[in-house]
């Protein structure tokens, strides 16, 4: 077993370039099956853009409550909007988690925004370019993905044409005595297929190993660290495993990162692949819609700022579009 998350140079990638997809495919599914998690290199982000999103992070969470107190995810809607510290557990079975954290959603190119956005210079356009450049390189490890477990490149083409991803802008504030050193975000697998984590170069981001071990993930300054979520677990039909991890709350200074969480389209089913089954046996999972699946399990990690639940479900006018 691999006692570190396994870095993956992805050069060639975009461009389609038939050798480097096939050494892709083959480095992406062996760390997918051993550890969920890797690191890539190589991907094309533009660096300037991606310090840009950071600055521009960082405004929103310097404002006061009462700019960001409109923006809440239960007044915006939909997974999308500002989550005050203490008001979301992604680990429920213990306190709130200490981060705070704004969401974006997809909006389909024609068509008004449902994202609420703050009144800062830029921020938007930054925020969406971002989405944009993130969003594509996580479609084309899609085709290393289908190759990898056998299935045609083109298997997750349509599952997101109108997709339920989200843009997370986080902010983890040094722990102090309200909250424990392990609850900067607590443990958890992530919901999706695939999630591209872009980081400051504070620590804290820590992975479970199938041994019960934990290991501290890669800081690339201009990598991405990704992991399997549940969505493609279930495809994969447990080929591949999305794995617990956790942040561990800075001691001495905040820690930001910028996360995109590649959720479907509500209206596909997810299904195992008939790759992924072997002759005799059955799914391990019954198939679902993803919508189905994101709101299950939405429902358990968010509080209003009085305590009670509130489960951000999919909003309704991102059904597929064009097809």
């Amino acid at each position: 077993m691999n006692a570190t998350i396994p870095i993956i140079d992805v050069t060639g990638l975009a461009a389609g370039d038939p050798a480097a997809l096939a050494r892709i495919a083959g480095d992406v599914g062996a760390a997918a099956r051993e550890v969920g998690f890797f690191g890539i290199t190589g991907h094309g982000v533009d660096h300037a853009l991606r310090e840009a999103v950071f600055a521009a992070a960082e405004a929103f969470f310097a404002l006061p409550q009462e700019k960001k107190a409109p923006l809440a995810i239960d007044r915006i809607g939909g997974n999308r909007g500002w989550i005050a510290p203490g008001t979301e557990a992604l680990d429920p079975t213990t306190r709130p988690d200490g981060k705070e954290a704004f969401n974006i959603g997809f909006d389909p190119p024609a068509g008004p925004t449902r994202n609420g956005w703050p009144d800062l210079p830029g921020f938007r356009e930054t925020m969406e370019a971002w989405f944009a450049a993130v969003f594509r390189l996580g479609l084309d490890l899609h085709r290393a993905v289908a190759i990898d477990l056998g299935a045609p490149e083109d298997t997750f083409a349509h599952a997101f044409d109108a997709p339920m991803a989200t843009l997370r802008l986080l902010c983890y504030p040094p722990v102090d005595d309200a909250w424990s050193a392990d609850l900067g975000a607590g443990v958890h697998t992530d919901y999706g297929n695939l999630t591209l984590l872009a980081t400051d170069t504070v620590g804290g981001l820590e992975v479970r190993r199938r041994d019960g071990v934990w290991i501290a993930a890669p800081i690339l300054e201009d990598g991405f660290v990704v992991n399997i979520g549940d969505c493609l677990m279930r495809w994969s039909n447990d080929v591949y495993v999305s794995t617990p991890h956790r942040v561990v709350a800075p001691r001495r200074q905040v820690r930001r990162s910028v996360a995109l969480f590649l959720d479907p389209s509500p209206d596909v089913v997810v299904a195992a692949l008939p790759s992924c089954v072997a002759p005799g046996t059955r799914p391990k999972h019954p198939p679902i819609t993803a919508g189905d699946h994101l709101a299950a399990r939405l429902a358990a990690t968010h509080r209003t700022a009085s305590g009670a639940r509130v489960a951000p479900t999919p909003a309704p006018d991102l059904a597929p579009r064009g097809r």
